[in-house]
């Protein structure tokens, strides 16, 4: 009887006993993984971006104003804007077209468009710079065409802005499919009964919802298609200043050994990457923002 007792005067100490927490880690444990993190974060991202700038204004501001001066560095940057300019606008349209077709229709072939879209991802831009190159080079189906019609595709900007629009089209729409998909299409289905045409449900309705997921898309996909090498570099035939995009303009600097122009050329696609970054971390924001909003409104309508 007295062991009943005292097991039950014990109980409530042992019930209100905290029990650890199972993500608490020993603070060993905790300071070698951050400086892991660190020592990681610095090596293959801090020195790399570190040495990129010291390297091109190692022999003063004029050698580095000298080397984004000349001709065929000033012709790649133009060239790099160009393509940005023509492949990003065409990769938002098709990434709304895709993503609202995939989202908001049931139709033969939705599972093959939505593969197809990933296929960027999974073929090297070398392969798809060379596949280019077979359709609209000399050996291709389609040169005698072309040259009847004194038409050139590669080794010539359009050949350039088809690589990279190849290399990009999925940014926008990867961003959009799956945001379209969770946010329904309620609201616009009731719109289209009010009355609202097509045009008015996209601008009042459709596009506020995803402004914020299709600015990221955009944003990854303007950086991509300004640093792309692989695939510019096989359809592009090294032309100084006709073809070389600021990319293809590094590795041609850097192996005629003028240094300082390589890496000046390539500060700026570092400060393009840090650019690229802060927008990226920026709209990230503002669309968890945006879901948090919908959420709470949710929770009040019901």
């Amino acid at each position: 009887m007295s062991d009943v007792l005292t097991f039950k005067t014990r109980l409530p100490s042992v019930a209100t006993r905290r029990p650890a927490d199972p993500t608490d880690e020993h603070p060993v444990v905790k300071a070698a993984l951050i400086g892991i993190a660190l020592v990681f974060f610095a090596l293959f991202l801090l020195l790399p971006l570190a040495s990129v700038f010291a390297t091109a204004f190692g022999k003063g501001f004029d050698a580095y104003r000298d080397g984004l001066g000349n001709d065929d560095a000033l012709s790649a940057i133009r060239l790099t804007v160009l393509i940005a300019l023509i492949a990003v606008p065409l990769n938002l349209v098709f990434g709304v077209a895709a993503s609202w077709a995939i989202a908001r229709f049931d139709f033969k072939g939705k599972r093959l468009l939505t593969t197809l879209i990933d296929l960027p991802f999974s073929v090297s831009p070398v392969i798809a710079g060379m596949t280019f190159l077979l359709l609209f080079g000399r050996q291709g189906p389609l040169w005698d065409w072309l040259d009847a019609h004194d038409l050139k595709i590669v080794f010539a900007t359009p050949g350039l802005v088809l690589a990279t629009i190849f290399v990009t089209f999925p940014f926008v729409a990867r961003e959009l499919i799956p945001l379209m998909q969770a946010q329904g299409s309620e609201e616009e289905e009731a719109a289209r009964v009010l009355g609202a045409s097509g045009w008015q449900v996209f601008t009042r309705i459709t596009l506020p919802k995803i402004k914020w997921g299709l600015l990221y898309g955009v944003i990854l996909c303007n950086a991509r298609a300004m640093g792309e090498f692989g695939a510019v570099s096989v359809v592009s035939g090294h032309i100084r200043g006709e073809t070389n995009t600021l990319p293809l303009h590094v590795e041609i600097e850097y192996n005629d050994y003028h240094t300082v122009g390589a890496f000046a050329a390539a500060s700026i696609l570092a400060l393009l990457a840090l650019l690229t970054l802060g927008l990226k971390l920026w709209a990230e924001h503002k669309l968890a923002q945006d879901r948090n909003e919908r959420r709470k409104a949710a929770v009040v309508e019901e």
